[in-house]
């Protein structure tokens, strides 16, 4: 990736990206200049479950004058799925981290059940195998499907996903996670403001999505996700409407991984440039 690029000459601002702190592809220090050079002028680096790669990014966002502001991707289970982006939290909270370190505990844990599912499943692989595509950071199941990709077992990591490490039966080896309450809590207590992910990602049908915005917003959630990769402009406008109705703050990010994980989205644009997110609506410049 390189060139400076621009979105009719506003700035871009991505404040959802990844990297090897949690599953992402490249070190903290690179995807901040991976982002310069894109002409992102203010980004966040939301790990899952991790603030490892904060501080790194921190100083190298300050070296090339980028603006920046901390976060983290929490996992959230009630009765579904959800992730929860904390931004402005303190990297260095106790309990946050200590909630980072049971997680990374548990992922540690749950490898060798990966590793035990794909064998049933007629697709060997040793722990090595994986972590060599995790480069030493932590494991999780993009590194996994990579090292399924290597090894002739599927076509592509969407497949690997779509077939085995993102079904339910692959539900039953899964890590414990918090609810999302708790994880609005915590965010909260680490200083930050809580921003719902992905909204798309939750597969609701919009009054039951306003419904449970709606829940959540009692609970205290600060914000909501509207522009997103994965987000037609018909859902942005839909996502844009509820942030209005229970006034909470609009944010907006890729949710880049790099290239060998989600080959479709680049950092500060997206799919296609389906990202248009700039300074002008950044709440946290």
């Amino acid at each position: 990736m390189s060139g400076c690029i621009r979105m009719g000459g506003k700035s871009m601002v991505d404040l959802h990206l990844h990297t090897t702190a949690s599953d992402g592809q490249y070190p903290p220090e690179q995807v901040v200049r991976m982002a310069h050079e894109r002409g992102v002028t203010f980004l966040a680096i939301t790990d899952h479950d991790s603030v490892n790669g904060v501080e790194k990014a921190r100083t190298a966002a300050a070296a090339l004058g980028v603006g920046f502001v901390s976060g983290i991707e929490i996992s959230t289970k009630g009765n579904r799925e959800l992730h929860m982006l904390g931004y402005k939290i303190d990297s260095n909270n106790k309990e946050l981290c200590d909630m980072c370190a049971t997680f990374q505990r548990d992922r540690d844990e749950r490898k060798y059940r990966i590793l035990d599912y794909l064998r049933e499943k007629g697709m060997p692989l040793s722990l090595e195998e994986v972590e060599m595509q995790a480069g030493g950071g932590l494991i999780a199941r993009p590194h996994f499907a990579r090292a399924m990709v290597k090894a002739g077992y599927v076509r592509d990591v969407r497949a690997a996903f779509d077939l085995y490490l993102g079904t339910p039966e692959f539900d039953r080896i899964e890590r414990p996670k918090i609810s999302p309450e708790h994880g609005i809590a915590l965010i909260h207590r680490a200083g930050g403001v809580a921003v719902l992910a992905h909204p798309i990602q939750l597969k609701l049908e919009d009054d039951a999505l306003d419904r449970f915005v709606g829940a959540l917003a009692e609970q205290g959630l600060d914000g909501l996700e509207c522009y997103y990769s994965t987000h037609s402009p018909e859902r942005r406008s839909y996502y844009l409407t509820l942030a209005g109705k229970y006034r909470l703050l609009i944010t907006g990010g890729t949710d880049f991984h790099g290239e060998a994980v989600k080959p479709d989205i680049e950092i500060g644009t997206g799919i296609n440039g389906s990202v248009a997110f700039d300074e002008s609506m950044n709440p946290f410049s």
